[in-house]
């Protein structure tokens, strides 16, 4: 098995670890690295002097290609980008910005850039930016996601017809049979989120985790438009969102209810009433907690056996 994605960051399978934030530190990466996928520390909720430690203890734990994710409307980003140079990281993934901004000097130091999309338009864009390869992101995604609500389903498709650069499908992906639709759909490879926060090494905290093998279909909901599309497991937090909205609160209310640190502390610290709970659709098809390693093997093993039972139909 090879394609573009597997020859362009040299890895195994088709499998791409997406960078969430307070979930993918460099345990996680190394993890997925080793099992033959991309591991991919998430920089997002990271001090830069936090990402250089993480960057450092995954060089430490695996000799293979792992990258790092950056939004580009993070307030620091000149020293990320210094660091991930200064390392000698040789995958970037970029996100929540516009490509053209970063995606030269990077490859001028002989970075491979790749940039998260959630439409057509944006995946043009990022391609004359000259990027190496795009993530399509579905609405079924959690965290940020995009305003248009396009599925991933459709969004892959539409995308693969207008960019000739690799395709990275995400959004709704944690098996094996779902990779395996995404490809033919016209995808080099996924990205997966939602199922590795339901991992060991994953840095999210348990209590977090555990929610999300305990969500049922429903308990997610994209919301928060007006600042940052982002889907959320239902919790009193959220209650108090679709209250606000109920009241017709404005921009600003919504930003003061939403305050900072959210994220951090119920993604990271396990306040499962006040936290912001940043998890995908596809968290009620995940069911327990597993290593990383144990993920991409079943998903890989599943990816096979759905493609043979293909190859079998009339």
């Amino acid at each position: 098995m090879g394609n573009r994605i597997m020859e362009l960051f040299n890895i195994k399978y088709p499998i791409i670890q997406a960078g969430m934030v307070w979930a993918s530190g460099w345990k996680l990466a190394a993890a997925v690295s080793n099992a033959g996928g991309l591991g991919i520390i998430g920089a997002g909720s990271m001090y830069p002097d936090v990402l250089r430690e993480h960057i450092k203890k995954c060089k430490a734990a695996t000799d293979l290609p792992f990258g790092v994710n950056v939004p580009l409307l993070y307030p620091e980003i000149e020293q990320l980008m210094d660091i991930i140079v200064q390392e000698n990281v040789k995958i970037v993934f970029t996100s929540a910005g516009n490509p053209k901004t970063w995606t030269s000097h990077l490859k001028e130091k002989g970075i491979s850039v790749v940039h998260v999309v959630s439409s057509v338009k944006f995946a043009l864009k990022a391609q004359d930016a000259g990027v190496d390869a795009v993530v399509a992101e579905g609405f079924e995604a959690g965290g940020h996601n995009g305003r248009d609500e396009t599925t991933t389903m459709v969004l892959i498709p539409a995308v693969r017809e207008k960019v000739t650069i690799p395709l990275i499908a995400a959004g709704g992906i944690s098996s094996g049979k779902a990779m395996l639709a995404a490809m033919v759909l016209g995808a080099d490879a996924v990205q997966v989120g939602s199922r590795f926060v339901a991992s060991e090494e994953a840095s999210s905290h348990k209590n977090f985790k555990q929610l999300v093998v305990d969500a049922k279909e429903g308990d997610t909901h994209l919301t928060l438009k007006e600042l940052t599309p982002v889907r959320l497991l239902k919790n009193k937090f959220y209650q108090e969102v679709q209250d606000a909205y109920n009241k017709g609160a404005s921009t600003t209310e919504l930003k003061e209810l939403l305050g900072r640190g959210r994220a951090k502390k119920g993604m990271f610290e396990g306040d499962m009433e006040e936290g912001e709970l940043e998890i995908g659709q596809v968290s009620a098809l995940i069911h327990k907690i597993l290593p990383a390693s144990e993920i991409v093997v079943e998903m890989m093993d599943e990816f096979e056996k759905a493609k043979a039972k293909v190859m079998l139909l009339p």
